[in-house]
């Protein structure tokens, strides 16, 4: 069912702000975020409120009624959203990134124009199923599975941590084949679940009482349900390329969720250091406050370099399967700037920081589980390193200045680190040694993109002093690398370890 809009679309200027004027209303003028944050779920009049204005609309290709699916308007979007509220911004993420994006590119055509209908014009929502209890970053190896029975798929299993949890309309549900004998098949299908209907109906087990991202439910699901064969995903080659395209598209829109939040975090602080005064002067004018506010700065405009390069390069027309360095890199870094500009607003604002209405203090909890979020940080930092020492092995060099030089996501910013980085990788480096090597080249890619970001006009002093605090982090980075001495935990430490003993 293809949907053509009659009504002229607004210019995406309008839509946003009239977007950011309805969420200024609901926050501030009819409700009052400071209150209602701490409850879970957001009151229903202010979703409402914020779903009358057809956000998922960016999501949604032109010929069913949508805006199109541009990729600089999603990040637009969850960037205005993250600015005042970080759980929305996720809410809309789940959304549009790990369920409508993935409709849009591998579903059916037939089946299209209801879902993308029902979320225009009676907002609902779709979340993603993939993690299992024991079997997380070890998704692979799910156990939820589906047998085809005439023209359905029987799908039985147990998903859990699913954001969205009882809430969702629509799941993106993943699963593996039964084969004979009852095992099951190594390739992941995927299946567009209505939960609207009566044989696809799940049912929601436990809520989980999680600490922060009040509004958004997570819980464990129980899956025993039938869906049509018109609602499988059409994947172009396997399953498993189509996980890797749909989640690394979706570590492309993190820096989305992370600039408004990381803005916001800035201008807080900005705001304050010039308003305190200490002994006649203001805050800012300490030297240690300057480097404070400066790394939340350089987290601003790395995040902006980021959003810049994912609008170019992450849309759906795009293939990101093997696009595991970027993806990685945009993903564990970005989340941990957003986590570091929190803490350090916090510390800024003194006492004040610690109040629970404090925007510093919640977006410690809300952004500290985005680094664990699609694959932990540490685990995705590995994978960097694996990735590019391949390719070093296979160029047969070694030397890390030398390969960086001619990187292509590190050539252009490489110099800048020449000193730092003329050294050898050995090709068996244990585990902690490939996440630190991973984070050194997640910090030297993240130079690139602003150096990049930088030839393109934006302004030149954000970008040098962005470019020598990324130094500054790699340099501590490399110096860590480079300590050679592993430290093992005591496991069975009681004995001979009071301390009222020797005092």
């Amino acid at each position: 069912m293809t949907i053509h809009n009659t009504a002229a679309m607004p210019s995406f200027n309008d839509f946003i702000n009239a977007f950011k004027q309805t969420l200024k209303s609901v926050f501030y003028e009819r409700d009052d975020i400071k209150k209602f944050i701490h409850n879970r779920g957001f009151p229903a009049t202010v979703l409402r409120d914020i779903m009358s204005t057809n956000p998922f609309s960016v999501a949604i290709p032109q010929k069913y009624g949508g805006r199109g699916g541009n990729t600089r308007e999603l990040l637009s979007l969850m960037d205005a959203a993250s600015y005042e509220s970080l759980p929305l911004s996720l809410m809309f993420g789940i959304n549009m990134g790990l369920f409508l994006g993935p409709v849009n590119k591998y579903a059916q055509e037939p089946i299209k124009g209801e879902i993308f209908n029902r979320f225009l014009n009676k907002q609902n929502m779709g979340g993603l199923m993939i993690t299992e209890p024991g079997f997380g970053s070890d998704a692979l190896n799910m156990q939820t599975n589906n047998l085809r029975q005439g023209s359905k798929y029987h799908i039985k299993g147990v998903k859990h941590w699913q954001g969205l949890t009882g809430m969702a309309d629509y799941w993106l549900m993943t699963s593996r084949r039964q084969i004979a004998g009852g095992a099951l098949a190594r390739d992941i299908d995927f299946f567009i679940v209505d939960a609207q209907q009566p044989e696809q109906q799940i049912k929601v087990d436990e809520l989980y009482n999680n600490m922060g991202l009040y509004p958004i439910p997570y819980g464990k699901n129980l899956i025993d349900i039938h869906v049509p064969e018109a609602y499988k995903l059409e994947p172009d080659t396997t399953g498993l390329k189509l996980t890797m395209d749909l989640l690394h598209r979706s570590r492309f829109q993190f820096p989305g969720m992370a600039i408004g939040f990381i803005r916001r975090m800035l201008d807080d602080a900005l705001h304050h250091t010039q308003q305190r005064f200490i002994r006649g002067k203001p805050l800012i004018a300490l030297d240690q406050v300057k480097q404070q506010i400066a790394s939340i700065q350089s987290a601003f405009t790395i995040s902006s370099a980021m959003c810049a390069r994912s609008s170019e390069a992450s849309g759906i027309e795009h293939n990101l399967t093997g696009a595991t360095v970027e993806a990685n890199t945009m993903k564990a870094h970005v989340t941990e700037l957003m986590h570091e500009a929190a803490q350090t607003l916090t510390q800024l604002l003194g006492a004040n920081g610690y109040k629970t209405e404090s925007v510093a203090i919640r977006g410690i909890i809300d952004s500290r589980p985005f680094q664990v979020f699609e694959g932990s940080n540490e685990m995705l930092y590995t994978q960097i390193t694996e990735m590019v020492t391949r390719q070093m092995n296979r160029l047969k060099n070694m030397n890390l200045a030398s390969f960086l030089k001619n990187y292509e996501l590190t050539q252009r910013t490489s110099s800048h680190f020449k000193g730092l980085t003329n050294f050898t990788i050995d090709e068996n480096l244990p585990q902690r040694k490939q996440v630190g090597l991973g984070k050194i080249l997640s910090r030297i890619i993240s130079a690139d993109y602003v150096a990049t970001l930088g030839n393109k006009g934006f302004r030149n002093d954000l970008v040098s002093n962005s470019i020598d605090m990324i130094k500054q982090e790699v340099s501590g980075l490399v110096n860590s690398f480079h300590y050679s001495k592993q430290v093992l935990p005591v496991t069975d430490y009681n004995g001979k370890s009071s301390w009222a003993d020797y005092s």
